[in-house]
Parts: structure tokens; C-alpha cells; sequence
């Protein structure tokens, strides 16, 4: 998006990306809505609660280094009471009540679920980034998005063995990896992109103008 631009704020379907994430997240049954926030946004994000009519008892924290830092002092800011946690980015404004409530019900079965979707593409792995070097089985392949849901305890447990061995991961099911923990993909039957370039833009717009 460019150095300064910060693309939560950024305005489609009449609001800020962020906006419509945190009403969908308002809307899901949840006890408490926790916002991991860059320092220095705050006052926007505390600003833009006042305007959303919000239902859910909500709290800011400070983000950290990577995002795995975030989701550490999220977690850590929770109640003493939790036993489930969704983590979601604040850029997939299109998360669906369905996939957030099968996300939900999936971690109850197995202690930890992704949202995810099928790979249509046919996938090829290149070593170099120039030639291709491996062709893989498209059949098996899957693109994992957010909410990931989890009993707290698993969740916990698995990125302290990656904090404790200074690893770094893209998202948290990845984590999971390191205690032996299953993650059930849950399959939806919308679009739930998130946004990353300036062309992602339109096409969100068009999807949350469809669902309105």
C-alpha cells in the first residue's frame, strides 16, 4: 500500500476497512473483543468505536515486533476465565458470521480450526523464484485466512515452545505445528480476501455492498 498509508482506515463500502471486520466480530457472540494496535493509533481506533454502536465489551493493547508478538499480548490481555480465543486480521473485512461460528464449533471439536479455502490454481514450487523446481498436487492444497480459533490453553502452549526457541511464523496454526496440535480446516462458502495491494480495494467494496 506504501509506506504511509494504513490500510485499515482506508474507506470502502462507506467506512474503514477495519470498521466492517470489527462489526462482524461485534455481531458473533463473543464476551470480549480485543484490539492489538500499533502504538499511535489508539485515539483512531477509540474514535471509531464511538461511531460503530458497538454491542461487545472491547479493550486496546499494544502490538509488538511481528505479528506473532502481537498475538502473544493479545492473548496475555485476556480474562483470567477464556477458554476460546478467534484471532483475526483487522484487514479481511468479509469474514462471514457462518465461517466465524463453524470456526468456532470446529476448535470446540478438535482444539484448534482455520478458515481456509481449496487451492483452484495449479500450484509449482520454484527454489530460486525464476524456474520451476517441483510441481505439487493441487488436491492437497489449501490457502488458510482468518479467524483461527483455539482453546486458549493450545494456543498459549504453542507459541510459547516458538517463542522459547525463536522461531518466527506467518500465522498461528503454524504454532501449532510445534506441539503436535491437529487443525481443522473449515471451508467457506463466500470470498473473505483480505486486503493487501490497492487493487484488493474494488473488489472488497463489491463484495461488502453485495452483503449489505
Amino acid at each position: 500500500m506504501g509506506p504511509d498509508v494504513d490500510k485499515l482506515f482506508l474507506e470502502v463500502a462507506g467506512a474503514p476497512v477495519v470498521a466492517h471486520t470489527w462489526k462482524r466480530f461485534d455481531a458473533a457472540g463473543f464476551d470480549e473483543i480485543i484490539l492489538v494496535v500499533r502504538e499511535g493509533l489508539q485515539e483512531a481506533f477509540t474514535t471509531l468505536a464511538a461511531s460503530l454502536a458497538l454491542q461487545t465489551p472491547w479493550r486496546l493493547v499494544p502490538g509488538g515486533r511481528e505479528r506473532q508478538d502481537s498475538v502473544w499480548n493479545g492473548l496475555s490481555a485476556v480474562r483470567p476465565e477464556t477458554q476460546w480465543v478467534a484471532i483475526q486480521d483487522g484487514a479481511r473485512p468479509c469474514t462471514s458470521l457462518e465461517i466465524i461460528r463453524n470456526c468456532r464449533a470446529a476448535a470446540e471439536r478438535t482444539g484448534a480450526s482455520v478458515a481456509a479455502q481449496p487451492a483452484v490454481d495449479t500450484m509449482k514450487e520454484s527454489a530460486d523464484g525464476r524456474c520451476i523446481s517441483r510441481h505439487l498436487d493441487r488436491t492437497k492444497l489449501w490457502a488458510v485466512q482468518t479467524p483461527q480459533c483455539f482453546r486458549l490453553e493450545v494456543i498459549r502452549q504453542a507459541l510459547t515452545v516458538v517463542r522459547q526457541r525463536g522461531l518466527n511464523v506467518t500465522d498461528d496454526t503454524t504454532a501449532c505445528d510445534y506441539i503436535g496440535q491437529a487443525v481443522e480446516l473449515v471451508p467457506g462458502s463466500a470470498p473473505n480476501p483480505k486486503v493487501t495491494s490497492p487493487t484488493d480495494l474494488p473488489w472488497i467494496d463489491y463484495l461488502l455492498r453485495s452483503q449489505a
